[in-house]
This record gives structure tokens, sequence and C-alpha cells, in this order.
């Protein structure tokens, strides 16, 4: 099983980055925030998970181990597949997963596209006590989110509104570059430019 890849970026793609470790690509279907570290970058590293299906084999990439943990525990779920529990990482930030099935919040997971309401309650139902102490508390906001926390969030965003990761992540570059700080400043200046 492949569980973590570092290498060249080879391309990206609106689906997928194609990652060369030791002259072999693979490519890995990533959540929002890893796609926003690869974007732009000639090295990266992802923490993956490896599907085997009847229809193939998928390699899902993530930013760091507590977003793979949480594909894990979304995927869990009756009902809950890969791509849906991706979507649910792109939209959200994990602390904010862990914190709407802490707090039993359906309203707010439902709110991501193709997560409907019984979808959102299964989640809570399912994963409601499992998430730990730890998670909440490392997970809980701070007053100012570094700089490749407000990117992820505003490329999530622009998911939500219908864009794809690529230009998402490239119109929040040029956001970035022109001066934009907060998550705000960030999307209004992305949409501004796309």
């Amino acid at each position: 099983m492949i569980g973590y890849l570092r290498g060249t970026v080879r391309s990206l793609t609106a689906e997928s980055v194609l990652l060369e470790v030791n002259g072999v690509g693979y490519e890995v279907v990533c959540s929002g925030a890893a796609f926003s570290r690869l974007s732009g970058a000639s090295e990266g590293e992802v923490y993956t998970v490896m599907q085997v299906k009847e229809d193939g084999v998928s390699l899902f990439g993530f930013a760091d181990e507590k977003e793979k943990a949480l594909f894990l525990r979304l995927t869990s779920v009756q009902g809950v597949g890969a791509r849906l529990a991706l979507a649910i990482l792109s939209a959200m930030r994990p602390s904010d997963v862990s914190e709407a099935i802490a707090s039993a919040d359906s309203k707010r997971l439902s709110a991501v596209k193709g997560v409907g309401k019984k979808t959102a309650e299964r989640i809570i139902l399912e994963l409601h006590g499992k998430i730990s102490a730890d998670e909440l508390i490392g997970g809980a906001r701070t007053a100012a989110l570094p700089a490749a926390e407000e990117d992820d969030d505003a490329v999530a965003a622009l998911m939500g509104l219908g864009f794809t990761r690529q230009e998402s992540t490239r119109a929040v570059g040029r956001a970035r570059d022109a001066g934009a700080v907060t998550v705000e400043e960030i999307i209004a200046a992305a949409l501004r430019g796309m």
C-alpha cells in the first residue's frame, strides 16, 4: 500500500496531480489543501490512500496525516465514497469537519455540494463521539490564520462556486500577489480576476 509520496510535480490538471518519484509517475487525486500546496511547486509531498476497486486503482492525496485520517473516517460511513469524502475535505478544513461532527451541525456538512441532509446526518450519527478532544482543541480557530490556511479556505470557497481547483489556486495566487491578505479579500480579488 502506498501511504506517502515525495517527488517532482510533473503536471496539474483539474482532477489530479502527476507526481514523479524515482522515475515513476503517480497520478494522485488531491484534496484542495494538498492541491494548493503542490500548485506552482516543482517538488512536493502528499500523504496518500490507495483504493483498489473492480474498475481500477486510485490514489488520493492529502496535505497532512490529520486530513488523511479524517478521509479514512469519512469513507467508513455507509454511503460516503472517496470522491464525496474528498469533496468535503476540499470544501472544509479538517478542523471544521471535526467541529461540525462533534457539535452535530448537519446544516454545515450539507452545505457541501453533493452532501444531502440524510448523508450529513449519517456522518454525524456514525462518527459522533469518535472525534477526539485533541482534534477539536488542535482544530480551534485562531484569530489570525496562517497564510496557507487562508489560501486553502479561499480555494475551497471558489471551488464551492463551481471553479476547478487549478483555476481557484491560480486566482488565489494572483490575489495574493495583488496584496490581498484576509480570506475575504483574497476571494473578492480572485473573483474579480476570473
